[in-house]
């Protein structure tokens, strides 16, 4: 090989090449370039949504007039007598009904109790008037109480409201938990001629309205958004979902039939095509529409929102919304998700819904033809040929105005026919591709001349900005931002630090956002939302945003501000709310981005929770015990997924339970029956069993810490390994690790333990669970203490003298203060529970 072919324009032009594939299959960032393509074509199209969709919003207005978010079930009922007296033509409400509604009704109970006591004082018998009427009041109390029951016939009557229903993605590996009910396979959709790769998205289960209003609602659709792998952004609605067998639709997808007056039976999917009636929706894979949003004109949105408090208080007529298709939903901030969508980044699901039914019902979706991606291979070719084959043979100006027409033709193309046509033809990669191409080669040509120099500082900002995306995409912020401060500023450049500000607050680092935001504003200073995110970020950096402070506080470890703000993360979780305060922190619902796993996240400021000189064997007693913890793989036992540290904040990423600790099942009137008290023990018994094993005692068993699916009788133990982390350390509240009505007399009186100290605080629990309450209480610490070391508990069958002896006999054994005359191992305990169990069916 010649020397000189080193410093050619065809070794540059493989050079270049490589490079280009490095980038493309690398970093994605051509992808993220023909999404930008893509949404700037939409928001050129000049579509018209469809006039007979309505949007009613529960925005904040409504939320200061009504009052706080969740609303009772009769607010609902009410408006929806009240717009149903209108005649629309639908109703699509994207509110959650899933959990019933109970109210105490203090006002009818007191009516109630002085009626009967004035009965009572008189004398009066049944059949006489005063118990007539504490019958009618009591059927009145019955009836104008149960809400649930009211929404129920609110929806009923309407006759044409449909709700939501939400699935959870996933490959299923077995049949379902439970048989599908009735109200919901009645809205199953045809699937004729599909295969395998075209087939909706599989789930493995579902959350529907209740059974009453899901009864009497006109048809039910699933309110799942699809959003982008590459950037989050919601490019597409799935117009159908696969449950195991069954094929139901989008909620977007049912309204648009019910508005056509269709039985969901009479949609049918093909494979390629959703077909309602006469109505035809081309689709991609997975049966997915490439949805168009509406943009913004003239400063008004393409749906417009009217306040539910407005209709509901007769300012705005319900006679506005005569024969429309009438849908509610949640605008106000922190009651409802907001989606990124190509128009806006807060879109509603009432807005995304409005949407998507006015691109089925118009045609107004993006077409992607079958020859696209083979014109776009074509493309690449043809001007890799002409940057290797012809390029070099050119001069200087007659090279940059082909390129020039060149690019101007396809960047046109693609964002043309998307604009005009709403068809996507991906051009980007080859236009990308040309101008990263011409500029490379024309660098090396002219480095020593005025154009090379010209071309050079193209070059540079160019490679800069790609190296810019390349470092965010990897997640290293701070050298994107440092490259991207080097690129001349443009609207271009404006959008791409706008997204780099909110990755920064993604990752809580309110003070480079703001970094970002003042160098845009210089720039500026009235692009989108500028002000406003430049004035939330100096308040955000200027507050404690993870722990902090010199006192512990159980008010929140992480801000999450209802959304105002990036959802933040712990390590490479997700926050996406909180689930409740334990002793030594926050529990938070996260969720892992790249699988899509739900975790529950227990949170624990450690040097909120530990004096200085602690500090450092807390944290490594910390990381310790929940790594041994996380070797655990029982049934029984909660999983561990991850554990780790950021910002002085330990936090341990474990399996999400949809269940209940067994708390409320120890007080009398709210007992488990026995035999399935027993399971629970028996389950826990063996649970323990293994974590012993591994010399891992648990040291704080207490029904709290025990959580149970009542539907599915499973049982799980939480916790392990967490009581560990104070032991012998001391702590700035002096707070006690372990609840001392369950601790054994070994572990009361600070000596070692081992794992029959968890069988003894299993016992507690069982005799709790049995009776209703606890076998040893007393009015003081110290009282409580004495009489767990030292004294006998009461005989559980004067409790309960439904127990039987055999289980009278386990107890005893558990209690035991000597250990050694104790239950030594789980599985002794458990071998017990099924002797037991077996002689009382026998």
């Amino acid at each position: 090989m010649k020397k000189g072919f080193w410093k050619s324009d065809w070794f540059v032009g493989i050079v270049m090449l490589l490079i280009f594939a490095i980038i493309q299959f690398g970093t994605g960032l051509l992808n993220a370039l023909e999404n930008k393509a893509y949404d700037v074509g939409m928001k050129l199209a000049n579509r018209v949504p469809n006039d007979r969709i309505a949007i009613i919003a529960i925005d904040e207005q409504s939320i200061a007039n009504i009052g706080r978010w969740p609303w009772s079930r009769d607010v609902h009922a009410q408006f929806l007598d009240k717009l149903s007296a209108a005649k629309p033509k639908l109703i699509a409400n994207t509110v959650l009904f899933t959990e019933p509604q109970q109210d105490k009704g203090t006002v009818y109970i007191n009516q109630l109790l002085d009626l009967y006591r004035k009965s009572k004082a008189n004398g009066a018998e049944a059949g006489s008037p005063e118990y007539e009427q504490f019958g009618k009041l009591l059927e009145d109390a019955s009836d104008k109480l149960n809400f649930d029951k009211q929404l129920a016939r609110s929806i009923g009557q309407a006759k044409n409201v449909l709700l939501p229903m939400v699935f959870d993605r996933g490959e299923p590996q077995g049949n379902p938990d439970a048989p599908t009910p009735d109200y919901v396979l009645k809205n199953q959709i045809n699937v004729a001629g599909a295969d395998s790769g075209s087939l909706p998205y599989p789930t493995v289960r579902f959350l529907a309205p209740l059974q009453q209003f899901g009864t009497q609602a006109k048809a039910l659709g699933a309110l799942n958004v699809v959003p982008d792998q590459a950037d989050g952004i919601v490019r597409q609605e799935a117009l159908a979902l696969r449950y195991y067998d069954q094929t139901y639709p989008s909620l977007a997808l049912a309204v648009a039939a019910k508005s056509l007056n269709l039985d969901l039976k009479q949609v049918t999917f093909t494979g390629e095509v959703m077909q309602l009636g006469g109505l035809q929706v081309a689709t991609g894979p997975n049966a997915l529409m490439a949805s168009y949003f509406y943009p913004d004109r003239d400063g008004k949105p393409a749906f417009s929102a009217d306040s539910f408090y407005d209709v509901a208080s007769g300012k705005i007529p319900v006679s506005k919304y005569q024969d429309k298709i009438v849908l509610i939903g949640a605008t106000a901030p922190g009651i409802g998700s907001t989606f990124v969508t190509p128009v806006s980044a807060t879109t509603t699901p009432a807005v995304y819904l409005a949407h998507a039914v006015s691109d089925i019902l118009q045609g107004h979706y993006v077409k992607l033809p079958n020859w696209a991606g083979w014109l776009s291979i074509l493309m690449i070719a043809l001007v890799a040929a002409y940057l290797i084959g012809l390029l070099p043979r050119l001069k200087a100006a007659q090279g940059a105005a082909i390129t020039g027409g060149v690019f101007a033709v396809l960047v046109s193309a693609d964002i043309g026919m998307m604009a005009i046509q709403l068809t996507h033809l991906p051009l980007m990669e080859a236009a990308t591709l040309l101008l990263f191409g011409h500029l490379l080669l024309t660098t090396k040509r002219f480095l020593m001349t005025e154009r090379g120099k010209e071309a050079s500082e193209l070059s540079a900002a160019e490679s800069n900005r790609m190296l810019g995306l390349a470092f965010q995409g990897q997640g290293q912020l701070d050298m994107a931002f440092d490259k991207f401060r080097k690129v001349p500023m443009d609207d271009s450049m404006m959008e791409l630090l706008y997204n780099l500000a909110l990755d920064f607050e993604r990752k809580r680092q309110f003070n480079k956002a703001e970094m970002v935001y003042r160098h845009m504003a210089d720039f500026n200073p009235k692009y989108k939302d500028l002000e406003q995110k430049m004035t939330r970020s100096k308040q955000m950096a200027e507050t404690v945003m993870l722990g902090g402070g010199s006192t512990r506080s159980n008010a929140s470890t992480l801000v999450l501000e209802g959304g105002a703000i990036e959802k933040p993360m712990l390590g490479r979780y997700q926050v996406e709310k909180e689930l409740g305060k334990g002793a030594m922190g926050v529990v938070y619902l996260g969720r892992d981005p790249k699988i899509g796993r739900e975790v529950a996240i227990k949170t624990m400021a450690l040097s909120q929770e530990f004096e200085a000189e602690e500090l450092q064997d807390a944290r490594e007693r910390f990381f310790r015990e929940a790594a041994a913890a996380g070797k655990l793989d029982h049934p029984n036992i909660v999983k561990i997924y991850d554990v780790g540290e950021e910002h002085d904040l330990a936090y341990i990423a474990m399996e999400f339970l949809k269940g209940k600790d067994l708390a409320p099942y120890t007080k009398a009137g709210h007992l488990l029956p026995i035999p399935e008290v027993m399971k629970i023990v028996y389950d826990v018994a063996e649970a323990l069993n293994e974590a012993h094993a591994m010399n891992i005692v648990h040291r704080d068993i207490k029904p709290a810490n025990i959580m149970y699916e009542t539907d599915t009788k499973k049982t799980k133990v939480t916790d392990f390994g967490v009581a560990r982390i104070t032991d012998s350390s001391k702590t700035k509240t002096g707070m006690v690790l372990g609840t001392p009505s369950y601790m054994s007399p070994e572990q009361l009186s600070g000596k070692k333990i081992d794992g029959r100290s968890d069988l003894f605080s299993l016992g507690v629990m069982l005799y709790q669970m049995t009776v209703g309450t606890l076998p040893f209480q007393g009015e003081s610490m110290a009282e409580l203490m004495f009489r767990i070391a030292n004294e006998p508990y009461r005989n559980p069958k004067e409790l309960n003298p439904n127990l039987p002896d055999c289980l009278v006999a386990v107890i005893d054994k558990a209690l035991k203060k000597n250990a050694e005359e104790r239950f030594q191992t789980g599985a002794e305990f458990a071998q017990a529970l099924r002797k037991c169990a077996v002689s009382l069916k026998g």
